[in-house]
């Protein structure tokens, strides 16, 4: 992989890392139009790294809250929990990624062989439209989730689970993790902001899971680690700026916008599966 490489695919992992347009998938197309036809996984979850560091960043102040909160929390155990809303936040985090863990884990094999098929990231690129464009429609119809005011903190254990279950089946290239967790909080009743912070706190774990997983069975090239570090600085600066810009299109209840472009990729994907293999 060469310099220029890796600049391009941090770029295009750090803006669509955040913007429901899946990242993966889009790493896929990428990495198949510039000739690297070998599954990259491990520089998948590097370029995951570098959009984690963003996380961090931007939602600086409320992961401190969060760690002073469950520090608190912790010496009176599950009752102080509930007495510190942010303990309580960390709390749902842990236990929605308990059934991403087991998914990840029980079908790592099966859609890891996703990730070198541009035919079936177009076909789940189409599916993460569909979940997009019902935002527009029947979700934001619906008063009582429009005008919903509840927070992460008021989350329930069943509302963790399902996000949890969701975002596990989020490991598919072409399908959006954070499009499908903002849009499934959406539809338990979270409000918008609230969503969208809970859906990137959510993946801090999980990316650092996988990264963890993947370092187990994969192995490093030296040679290339150089130009690799370069794309995921490249992709943390680029993750900044996006994470940034997509927290001011949830507010404004536009995710709708999205499905379009993500259909017309998809179809392309599908295309060029059957033009160019």
């Amino acid at each position: 992989m060469s310099y220029i490489e890796s600049i391009i695919l941090g770029a295009v992992q750090g803006l669509t890392e955040f913007l429901p347009v899946s990242s993966s998938g889009h790493l896929v197309l990428m990495q198949s139009l510039l000739g690297l036809n070998e599954p990259m996984v491990f520089f998948d979850v590097l370029m995951h790294v570098g959009t984690v560091a963003a996380v961090f960043v931007v939602y600086r102040t409320e992961i401190a809250r969060i760690l002073a909160d469950t520090w608190r929390a912790i010496p009176g155990g599950f009752r102080d929990f509930k007495r510190f809303p942010q303990a309580k936040t960390a709390l749902m985090i842990i236990l929605a990624n308990i059934p991403t863990a087991i998914i990840g884990l029980t079908l790592e094999h099966p859609f890891e062989k996703l990730f070198g098929s541009t035919l079936a990231v177009g076909v789940m690129l189409l599916v993460t439209g569909f979940i997009l464009f019902i935002t527009g429609g029947m979700l934001f119809a619906t008063k009582g989730l429009r005008d919903s005011d509840r927070d992460e903190t008021d989350m329930t254990v069943r509302d963790a689970l399902i996000i949890g279950i969701v975002q596990g089946f989020a490991i598919t290239p072409g399908i959006s993790r954070s499009g499908i967790t903002i849009v499934t909080a959406l539809f338990l009743g979270i409000k918008r902001e609230s969503a969208a912070r809970f859906s990137f706190l959510l993946s801090i774990p999980a990316i650092l899971g996988a990264l963890m997983l993947k370092l187990r069975h994969t192995a490093i090239m030296p040679a290339e680690m150089p130009a690799q570090a370069v794309g995921m600085a490249v992709s943390f600066v680029v993750g900044v700026a996006a994470l940034i810009w997509l927290i001011n299109i949830v507010k404004r209840g536009k995710l709708v916008w999205f499905s379009w472009y993500v259909w017309a990729l998809g179809l392309l994907a599908i295309a060029g599966s059957f033009i160019f293999r």
